[in-house]
């Protein structure tokens, strides 16, 4: 099965295209630049280097989030497009659950986090049983400080994994139970995407797939509050 990955769900941006056997074409990129302008063309790229036309794509696996409210569209509605249009497979996964892929090996809980502003984190707990990363406390928008506070109680070795690390390093490692992810650690891999979407089951209507946004977006935020005012 050939499997085309999306994610441009944060500020990192990933394309993959695999088969069960191999990675053919990987394009991962780490800057404030517009998704909206280079994930099409790094998708046609990624196709094109792996020597295979849109048709020949079986499968295609979006990171559905939580994250940026514009990088979840943007991925969303062009996996969705795709989809319709070439007739393939469409599967999501969470954000959190590909980053998470990076600390296999880790002998206690992984938890994975993206910086959610006002000192919000989106995170979530996993854990590898039986060479697989799980998830034991379900992808959340929570406060950090809550967050770390919770995670004490666990009383076990946590591996902290986030490629927003700089902002929130400090404040993670001043914990007895933390490890932070290296810099490799902390970004997230199309590849894994398309590992983990191989194997889930496709959605049943690919019209009404929605990102998992966890909050509303700022603007409709606003809107509601001023409206309950």
């Amino acid at each position: 099965m050939n499997v085309l990955a999306i994610d441009s769900s944060n500020l990192v941006m990933g394309v993959a295209v695999t088969t069960e056997q191999k990675v053919l074409g990987e394009l991962t990129t780490n800057s404030r630049k517009n998704h909206s302008e280079r994930l099409m063309p790094a998708i046609a790229q990624m196709i094109k280097a792996a020597g295979l036309e849109p048709a020949d794509i079986d499968r295609i696996v979006v990171a559905e989030g939580p994250g940026s409210y514009t990088g979840l569209r943007i991925g969303a509605t062009i996996a969705k497009m795709l989809a319709w249009t070439l007739k393939k497979e469409l599967v999501g996964v969470s954000s959190l659950e590909v980053v998470a892929q990076n600390g296999r090996g880790f002998e206690g809980y992984i938890a994975p986090f993206f910086d959610a502003r006002r000192g919000q984190v989106f995170a979530g707990l996993y854990e590898e049983k039986n060479g697989e990363i799980v998830s034991v406390v379900p992808d959340q928008l929570v406060m950090i400080n809550d967050w770390i506070s919770e995670l004490r109680k666990l009383g076990k070795p946590i591996l902290f994994l986030s490629n927003d690390l700089d902002k929130w390093g400090e404040l993670v490692s001043a914990e007895a139970y933390a490890e932070l992810g290296d810099i490799t650690q902390n970004v997230p891999k199309a590849a894994e995407l398309a590992r983990i979407g191989a194997k889930k089951e496709p959605v049943s209507d690919i019209h009404h797939f929605l990102p998992a946004y966890l909050r509303l977006a700022e603007a409709e935020a606003k809107w509601l509050a001023k409206q309950e005012r």
